[in-house]
């Protein structure tokens, strides 16, 4: 269909440029050349709009390391690693910065990469702070301080430095903490596979998911009740708002919001596969491993084949499907999965 459009839209500017120019040898030259430019870049950017399939986050916990059996965390460290390189050397690259065609006309793919992009910097935010550290006031790990903040580079920044030659050199920090893990030499580095340490990043994750599916759920327009102060009689905030809000994705977001919340699920399964590696122990004695496993399942159907050519956004009950409310239902379930699981993690 997209190739037919595009023959069409090239035959009326064709015979535009013959009426212009004549039958000129240089005219026809250029135009054609024109032509097989525009339709290069059309499949080029349709073989770039796939998305990457799956790695195995076993192979990921030993890839940059010496040995053949993984210690505690190199699984984690080893899927934030892999979800990185992904990014980056997927077909077309990291594409979210791109000021040249075909890049610089797609969305979905860069809508895509936000959505792992920011389970990585969350992920990142936790190695630093809670599982490589026994305590809050032990030292934090001197590659996870310097890869972390490198993460959170600006994701559209193309030049002077380009978005991604910073993430290599904070993957590269994030392979050093890895093979420091896996040395029995380098006692100092450390991975605190803790049911504490876990349930404060599903804390993050589950943040993350609740606003997703708040945002798919708007794909139709609702009419929402102002429950931000929880109906707490002494709470406060900053400006006033009313009672009720009409709540709306805009049409020309509903496709972007989409491909994040699949991008995003797309990461969240290789890093909960990693930690259910890497918290066996604490996730068996809180009786929560199936839990997670749940979650994991929930999250692969987000990653189902898309068979329709758009995001169709029809009404909840009517002839035309809604991806957006499908999508959501699933987010909202691995959602309500991670909040039981939070309690299992407290209350064992």
């Amino acid at each position: 269909m997209a190739l037919e459009k595009l023959q069409r839209w090239w035959l009326v500017r064709w015979d535009g440029l013959s009426a212009r120019f004549g039958s000129s040898g240089w005219a026809k030259w250029l135009a054609g050349l024109v032509g097989v430019y525009l339709l290069a870049c059309v499949i080029t950017g349709m073989f770039w709009s796939w998305e990457p399939g799956r790695f195995d986050v076993r192979e990921a916990a030993v890839g940059g390391t010496a040995v053949a059996t993984p210690v505690v965390g190199s699984h984690t460290t080893g899927a934030l690693i892999n979800i990185v390189e992904t990014l980056l050397d997927k077909p077309g690259g990291y594409i979210s910065n791109d000021r040249l065609p075909p890049g610089v006309w797609l969305d979905n793919v860069p809508s895509w990469e936000f959505g792992a992009l920011v389970q990585a910097r969350d992920l990142s935010r936790a190695l630093r702070k809670d599982f490589s550290r026994s305590q809050s006031q032990s030292t934090e790990d001197p590659d996870l301080a310097k890869g972390e903040p490198l993460l959170h580079f600006n994701n559209r920044s193309w030049l002077l430095p380009s978005s991604e030659g910073e993430y290599r050199k904070a993957v590269a920090h994030f392979r050093a903490y890895q093979r420091r893990l896996a040395d029995p030499a380098q006692t100092q580095s450390q991975f605190y596979a803790r049911a504490d340490n876990l349930n404060d990043w599903l804390g993050d994750v589950s943040t993350r998911l609740g606003s997703l599916s708040q945002r798919l759920s708007a794909s139709v327009g609702q009419r929402r009740l102002n429950t931000d102060l929880a109906g707490e009689a002494g709470a406060q905030q900053s400006t006033a708002t009313g009672a009720e809000m009409d709540i709306k994705t805009p049409w020309s977001r509903l496709d972007d919001v989409f491909y994040e919340a699949r991008g995003t699920a797309w990461a969240l399964i290789h890093i909960l596969q990693a930690v259910d590696a890497d918290f066996a122990t604490a996730l068996e004695k809180k009786n929560a491993r199936v839990s997670l496993e749940q979650i994991v399942r929930e999250l692969e159907a987000t990653q189902e084949t898309i068979w329709s050519p758009v995001i169709l956004n029809g009404t909840e009950f009517g002839l035309v499907a809604n991806h957006s409310l499908v999508m959501a239902s699933y987010i909202s379930r691995a959602n309500a999965g991670i909040i039981d699981l939070r309690k299992l993690l407290t209350q064992g």
